[in-house]
């Protein structure tokens, strides 16, 4: 209800807007009285491309009837009669109006409450900036826009009042030229009448013709001044008509296509699609207003010809303003909701096409076709360079023809593709050393229709982002590093697909952290030590200083091409792997800040050195994709945990089966982090049965802790009995020598001595190797 509040304090045109919203598709006086009920149930949560959301959609008609009915019962007294009626009217309204098609009333109340949240926000930065604080840049923009808009409604006004002189001014010109005809017909009648009476009828005629015929030549001068007047009026106002589309389609459309191709990556993607349509019918309906103010000059030209410039004149600003409607017109047809960019063979698919202008323009009323097909990079550029006409296609797409539908609540005129399937797909030849995940298609999306009566027609395309074609799963990790590197560096404007081969590191580290937030679901993403370790991943470099790496460029090549040095995976698939796994299963540890993940062997082992004996961390591992491991003093490495490993058993519940660890790094009670995701405790028998239980167990433990212990217990007994070999010339202790051992001692704490024994167990000669094997689960299930 809080929105609602402040949505009646708007005033002027925010307030005007706002009552737009409103009608007999959604009432007002139903905003008002449900105000908090609407402002509180979950309108957000329904996707209203999915059909099998109906039935959600369906509940929310029935509650909101179900409560204007409530509210209409509870209205008493003479003053609420009126009122109680009113509700009751509404209520049975909605209901007639929705019931078939409930996504439509979730639809319009969407549109609703988005719009009032846009007006009140619009309303407060405003009201920020005259209390002497700076508005910020989107709100500046938005009122430049919108001042702009008042400069052309003025001035589309003054070119129509002035019209109306001319043409009134016209109108009696015509009137006095038809009078100058009648007196002259009447001179020529004078023939038949007696000399005297024709020379008095005659005089008067002639001074009365005089008469006449001066006023229209001055008038016919005036008329033509008139109309250069008003031609000149029209190309100031085309002029700031086109400044004004400029500002539109090649800013803030742009900007907003830019927006989506990033949230593409995990970006955020504002919306501001509404605002945007709002714009675009404005100039739509001051082009056509003015469109419509020439084409009656053109008449009145016709009408009435005059010496002068007058007819090429308008033919020019006729076409100049037709060349403003054309492009404002394709280029509002716009995709809405993007096909997805890594496209499955044999998978349905969705998309959304809208035509920003199409309610103003009236096209809703020969409603257009549209149709989807997919074509490769190739087509795209000749088609861009009007190099091909006709749409060749690279592949076959089923239920690729939609019809475009008008939305009366929100005002929108779309097609939605909801079932869409790629059949099959036909490749190009291959350069060098490009894959198929690399080979990129784009869905063209094409329609035509007429406006004004089938007086202009316009045959519209846009292109989708581009999409990489797979066949099989296993696709899917190459073909994401394609659309995330075309997504974060495409250039606007480009020859389709065109990317750069390199960029600076900074660029890629701001398209990772944007992903991987977009992952997490939340504000946690890659800090400066997680960008550095990346770095020192990227381009197998040691320095842990993030200013080293500022100034570097990475390839394709070696973000997804080479594989990293002694592994058989490149950088991205690590990257990717780890993004999964924290995806599924690691995602609120990550967000409650438990997994360090970006930490090497070497950091770890220095890490833990200080730390009590029990004190572990979670890293990602170096050697295997989307894998983990628990690094502890006692046993440095555990066998990474993979996907398959925690569909067995969650993280929690083995770090909780290991009694050997005690504090998460730094010191943090283990219990304390990871308690609330333990498994619940197995229940009771039923029906005689007992559920086994799974749990995992480092093997031997207790060995591991004699063969590490037993080096160092050794090396201190013969200290002991070996200490004559410490002492100096005068019996005492010999500092340097005490050092060495010291030393010595404290080498054997870092590193297991394997050579310590003729024969090294398999449990030694694993830890040596600084990887122990992942604790198998015991009791009841068989264990890799």
């Amino acid at each position: 209800m809080a929105m609602w509040i402040q949505a009646q304090q708007l005033q002027g045109e925010a307030l005007h807007q706002m009552q737009a919203l409103y009608g007999q598709h959604f009432p007002i006086e139903v905003r008002h009285y449900l105000a908090q009920w609407i402002e509180s149930q979950l309108w957000d949560s329904v996707e209203l491309d999915n059909p099998a959301e109906e039935a959600k959609a369906k509940r929310l008609l029935d509650n909101l009837v179900a409560e204007l009915q409530r509210k209409a019962q509870l209205q008493g007294g003479e003053d609420g009669f009126l009122l109680k009626i009113k509700l009751g009217h509404y209520a049975s309204q909605l209901k007639s109006t929705y019931d078939r098609c409930p996504l439509e009333l979730v639809r319009c109340i969407k549109h609703i409450l988005h719009s009032e949240q846009r007006l009140v926000q619009e309303a407060t930065n405003a009201s920020c900036g005259t209390g002497g604080q700076a508005m910020d840049t989107l709100s500046q923009r938005h009122q430049q826009i919108n001042q702009a808009f008042e400069e052309l409604r003025l001035a589309t006004q003054e070119t129509e009042n002035e019209l109306r002189k001319l043409q009134h001014s016209q109108e009696y010109f015509i009137i006095q030229y038809q009078e100058n005809l009648r007196i002259q017909a009447q001179l020529s009648s004078l023939s038949s009448l007696p000399p005297a009476e024709r020379t008095q009828r005659e005089t008067t005629l002639q001074s009365k013709r005089a008469t006449v015929e001066a006023w229209l030549t001055r008038e016919a001068s005036t008329l033509q001044k008139y109309r250069l007047d008003l031609s000149e009026q029209h190309q100031k106002t085309l002029g700031l008509l086109r400044k004004q589309q400029t500002l539109i389609l090649d800013e803030e459309l742009i900007q907003w296509k830019r927006r989506q191709q990033l949230a593409g990556n995990g970006g955020p993607h504002e919306g501001g699609l509404d605002v945007l349509q709002s714009w675009c019918e404005k100039l739509a309906d001051l082009i056509w207003q003015n469109r419509q103010q020439i084409r009656r000059c053109e008449h009145l030209t016709q009408q009435l010809p005059l010496p002068g410039p007058m007819e090429e004149l308008l033919s020019k600003l006729n076409s100049d303003i037709t060349d403003i409607i054309s492009a404002l017109v394709t280029s509002t047809f716009i995709i809405e909701k993007q096909p997805p960019q890594v496209l499955k063979t044999q998978t349905k698919f969705a998309a959304t096409v809208r035509l920003l202008v199409g309610g103003k323009l009236n096209v809703h009323m020969n409603p257009p076709q549209v149709k989807a097909i997919i074509v490769s990079e190739q087509q795209a550029k000749a088609l861009l360079k009007n190099e091909s006409t006709h749409s060749e296609s690279s592949g076959e797409i089923l239920n690729n023809n939609c019809v475009m539908e008008y939305h009366q609540a929100t005002g929108t005129l779309s097609a939605h593709f909801r079932n869409m399937s790629l059949k099959r797909i036909k490749r190009s030849d291959r350069r060098g050393a490009e894959s198929v995940t690399e080979e990129k298609f784009t869905v063209l999306f094409e329609s035509q229709f007429s406006v004004g009566g089938n007086e202009l027609v316009f045959h519209v395309k846009t292109l989708s982002l581009p999409v990489v074609v797979i066949v099989h799963g296993s696709q899917d990790n190459n073909a994401t590093a394609t659309v995330l590197w075309d997504n974060a560096f495409a250039e606007p404007g480009r020859v389709p697909f065109i990317v750069p081969d390199k960029v600076l590191w900074p660029q890629l580290c701001e398209a990772l952290d944007m992903k991987y937030k977009a992952e997490m679901h939340s504000g946690r993403g890659l800090s400066e030590d997680n960008l550095v370790f990346l770095a020192q991943k990227a381009f197998t470099s040691s320095s842990n200083n993030p200013e080293d790496y500022h100034n570097m460029t990475i390839s394709w090549a070696q973000f997804n091409r080479e594989s990293l040095p002694g592994r058989n995976f490149t950088f991205w698939q690590w990257f990717d792997g780890v993004v999964e796994l924290m995806k599924k299963h690691l995602k609120p540890h990550w967000n409650d800040g438990a997994i360090l993940g970006f930490v090497n062997k070497q950091q770890a082992q220095d890490m833990l050195m200080s730390k009590p004996n029990g004190t572990f961390l979670l890293r990602f591992s170096d050697s295997e994709i989307g894998g983990i491991t628990i690094a502890w003093r006692l046993v440095w490495n555990l066998l990474p945990y993979t996907t398959k490993d925690f569909s067995i058993r969650s993280l929690a519940d083995r770090i909780s089966d290991l009694n050997h660890l005690l504090f998460l790094y730094p010191d943090r009670p283990k219990d304390e982090v990871f308690a609330k995701y333990y498994t619940p405790p197995l229940s009771k028998a039923v029906d005689g049965y007992v559920k086994p239980q799974i749990k995992q167990v480092v093997p031997e433990c207790a060995d591991v802790i004699k063969q590490l212990m037993f080096p160092l217990l050794t090396c201190l007994y013969c200290c002991l009995i070996r200490s004559d070999a410490m002492l100096d010339a005068d019996g005492d202790f010999d500092l340097e020598d005490t050092m060495d051992v010291a030393r010595h001692v404290e080498e054997l704490l870092r590193r297991p001595m394997a050579n310590q024994w003729k024969t090294p167990t398999p449990l030694w000669t694993a830890a040596r190797s600084g990887s122990l094997a992942n604790p198998p689960l015991i009791g009841g299930e068989q264990v890799q």
